[in-house]
């Protein structure tokens, strides 16, 4: 079936609007655009020759492509299980295997001997529940318009635009996958106007003007991710812009001329890739008897010349150093900011309403670069995303969704640039103007570039460090590496501290931080075990302690009073760290669901989580079988029960039942009477600094049980 003809004329290009119609018409419009999208992220997969090809890395930072095929049904179900809409689970293991493991993060488990990978049929029949399941919320789920972030729709949303964007990945590793495992049937709509003749790129002016990007929680107009939401504003002084992309013959000039073995054309990180890849042309262009080709997503024609090119941030680098010594005056990426101008200069936006660019899949693949003009320029949005000079960083007041805190803030480090625009098979959120993604700066995403000549400070708005602008991350880094108050010891420091006796009866070879959140424990646990591995749902807080273990020293702001912050910046060497650091692992995990691999250990330490789980019985039945015999489950927990982190229904304790109250550790004591022994029970002080004037003290009780 050619589904560009039968399906795409009708198909959805563009996202939700959350603030027009009633709540059935819009549950019906939602309910069509979660079925297009699951659909078509199963068709792209139908491009395989063989199912057993589903087993093939198409790279080897990157998973099998079975992963990503269970990946996104997965999502949906983390994700409702995670905001309690749903407690139904429908594969644990799937939602355990297909969760993590997506942007080659340092907690990322690449390693496939550590997975038995179901079967292509197993993973479509768990497909086809989910999406039973997803339906059947959707249709019945209560919720008011419009829809903010808040609404429980939000998460239906968040799934489906999570979809679309790997709908595009996901055909990026199919097009660096051996093409001889793909099928040659053109099942999509080809754009073929190639050409051996390329125009000759000039710069032309963009007026400068203020750049506004104001996006409310309370009140957003279309679904957005986190990063998008808040204020920025800035204003860009008159600069000249590429008037088309770089097309594959102005690059072809850059490579004739000896481009990628000239080392000074590189940065320190593009050279380091460039030794590791041993690149002379961008990676989908082929060369056979002197002739050049072209690899799309499942065929390989001769190199359109007029076509943009495909190239990582560090090749497009090295063409502007190139270019700027042809043209004797210097050209870079543009700034983040250059962009919008450039897109509201050009009114860009009324241009996509009118489809009058390559993207949505028009086509499954790029066209001219002097096909669709925007007045003096062409592609300023589609055809392939445009890579900035710009790291991802946070606008100011952001803040991070609950349901997904790590959409954004483990790329604000630097080796993450932003791209903007949009390519040929962008969707959804993909193609609006507040669009903010960025790939690690050696990716390839259907991204090309354009060039300009600017006096702009591209650098005065940069903060990549997020330890400075989330109150809630530099909360804990106090909590677990900053002062001691009120004669209160360093409560992760204390924790185990307090456990070192109980440690001489049993093995010490392998530990587990469980709910580990910025790494302190696990890194004291290290001081006794030979290795010690340290899980936290959360990839900001894993990330503090990565970033510990990687770097001299992390700096965190904490509040004072009202707006007023004070800088800290710490080291393991502070606290005498430094030489176990190597011990110590960190991976992101569902405390309610890990991955079956985690096992064996000789400690599992859990403190302050069970009264934040979303389902803490799933927790009780699975830990036991993960500890060795004579080994030690440590839970601390001041049983704070809220609905806020866990409904009432799975609440441990803090309750009446049938007139009784129920104890948290009455209900401890009956799930694991049969596997452990009780050896204690310690009350353990925590103070946790709000402001300078304004803190927090708590007991929390550690129980101490040896698996018998």
């Amino acid at each position: 079936m050619n589904y560009r003809k039968e399906v795409m004329e009708s198909y959805r290009k563009d996202t939700i609007r959350l603030d027009e119609g009633t709540v059935e018409e819009k549950r019906a419009e939602i309910r069509n655009y979660f079925l297009q999208t699951y659909e078509l992220d199963e068709k792209l997969f139908d491009l395989l020759e063989d199912k057993k090809y589903f087993y093939k890395q198409p790279n080897k930072l990157r998973q099998p492509l079975i992963f990503y095929y269970g990946h996104t049904a997965t999502f949906f179900m983390n994700k409702l299980n995670v905001s309690n809409i749903t407690t139904k689970r429908i594969n644990k293991k799937f939602e355990s295997i297909f969760a993590i493991g997506v942007d080659e993060m340092s907690w990322d488990d690449l390693n496939s001997e550590n997975y038995d990978w179901p079967s292509f049929e197993e993973v479509k029949q768990y497909r086809n529940e989910v999406k039973s399941l997803v339906l059947e919320i959707i249709d019945n789920i209560e919720f008011t318009m419009p829809i903010d972030w808040e609404s429980p729709m939000w998460i239906i949303l968040m799934g489906i635009e999570h979809e679309n964007i790997h709908i595009e990945t996901s055909s990026v590793l199919l097009r660096e996958l051996d093409i001889k495992y793909l099928i040659k049937d053109e099942i999509f709509q080809y754009c073929n106007e190639f050409s051996q003749k390329y125009p000759q790129n000039e710069l032309v002016d963009v007026k400068g003007g203020d750049v506004l990007l104001e996006k409310d929680h309370s009140n957003p107009v279309f679904y957005g991710w986190d990063n998008e939401f808040a204020f920025h504003k800035a204003f860009i002084k008159d600069f000249k812009a590429s008037k088309y992309l770089v097309s594959n013959g102005e690059f072809l000039e850059f490579v004739k001329d000896g481009g990628y073995s000239k080392l000074h054309y590189f940065s320190e990180d593009g050279l380091k890739w460039l030794d590791f890849k041993q690149a002379k042309m961008p990676v989908f262009w082929l060369k056979k008897d002197g002739e050049y080709f072209l690899r799309e997503i499942n065929r390989i024609v001769p190199l359109p010349l007029n076509y943009p090119v495909d190239i990582n941030v560090y090749e497009a680098e090295a063409f502007c150093k190139y270019k700027s010594e042809k043209l004797g005056f210097e050209v870079r990426l543009p700034s983040e900011d250059e962009y919008y101008r450039l897109n509201d200069y050009v009114n860009a936006q009324e241009k996509v309403k009118n489809n009058e660019a390559n993207i949505g899949l028009n086509f499954f693949n790029q066209t001219p670069v002097d096909k669709y003009d925007f007045d003096d320029f062409y592609d300023v949005v589609g055809n392939v995303w445009q890579w900035s000079i710009t790291p991802t960083y946070p606008f100011d007041g952001f803040k991070t969704h609950p349901a997904y805190d790590d959409f954004t803030t483990p790329t604000f480090d630097d080796r993450h640039a932003l791209i903007k625009g949009g390519s040929f098979i962008s969707l959804g959120n993909e193609i609006l103007r507040s669009a903010r993604y960025a790939f690690r700066k050696h990716f390839f995403q259907h991204a090309g570039f354009r060039y300009v000549h600017s006096s702009n400070d591209y650098r005065t708005k940069l903060n990549n460090n997020v330890y400075e602008t989330d109150e809630q991350i530099s909360q804990y880094c106090e909590f677990h590496y900053g002062d001691e108050y009120f004669g209160v010891k360093n409560f992760p420091k204390n924790s185990v501290e307090i456990l070192k006796p109980y440690l001489k009866d049993c093995q010490t070879k392998k530990a587990m931080d469980l709910g580990c959140s910025v790494g302190r424990s696990t890194f004291e646990l290290a001081k006794y075990f030979d290795e010690v591995l340290g899980i936290d749902f959360s990839a900001n807080f894993i990330n503090v302690g990565v970033k510990l273990k990687k770097y001299d020293s992390l700096t965190f702001k904490v509040a004072t009073q009202g707006e007023l912050f004070e800088e800290k910046t710490v080291s393991l060497k502070d606290f005498d760290l430094d030489e176990i650091k190597d011990k110590v692992t960190f991976m992101q995990g569902d405390a309610c669901n890990l991955k079956d691999i985690y096992t064996g250990y000789d400690l599992i330490f859990c403190s302050n989580l069970i009264d934040r789980l979303y389902y803490p019985q799933k927790f009780l039945d699975d830990v036991p079988n993960r500890v060795n015999k004579d080994g030690l489950l440590v839970l601390l927990s001041p049983y704070t029960w809220l609905e806020d982190y866990t409904p009432k229904e799975n609440w441990l304790g803090g309750f009446l039942k049938d007139n009784k109250e129920v104890e948290t550790l009455d209900t401890l004591k009956e799930n694991l009477k049969d596997k452990f022994e009780l050896l204690e029970t310690i009350d353990v002080p925590f103070v946790i600094r709000e402001t300078a004037r304004k803190h927090q003290h708590t007991l929390s009780q550690m129980s101490i049980w040896k698996k018998i």
